[in-house]
C-alpha cells in the first residue's frame, strides 16, 4: 500500500476575500505588474516591491 507523504497532497486553493479583490504580481521579463481578480492592473514596474505595493494598495481602496 502507498502512502501519502503530506508535501504530495494537493492543497486547497486560497479562498478569495470577501470584497472580491485578490491581487497578485505577475512577473514578465524584467518588469512585474500588480493585477487582480476584478480586472484592475497596475503600471509596469522594475521594482518588484513597488508592484507589490500597488496590489496592496489596490486592496485597501474600497
Amino acid at each position: 500500500m502507498y502512502d501519502q507523504r503530506t508535501d504530495e497532497v494537493p492543497k486547497a486553493p486560497p479562498t478569495p476575500p470577501p470584497d472580491g479583490h485578490e491581487p497578485m504580481t505577475v512577473e514578465r521579463g524584467s518588469f512585474c505588474t500588480a493585477r487582480c481578480s476584478c480586472g484592475w492592473s497596475g503600471p509596469a514596474r522594475r521594482s518588484r516591491d513597488r508592484a507589490r505595493t500597488d496590489a496592496a494598495e489596490h486592496r485597501a481602496a474600497p
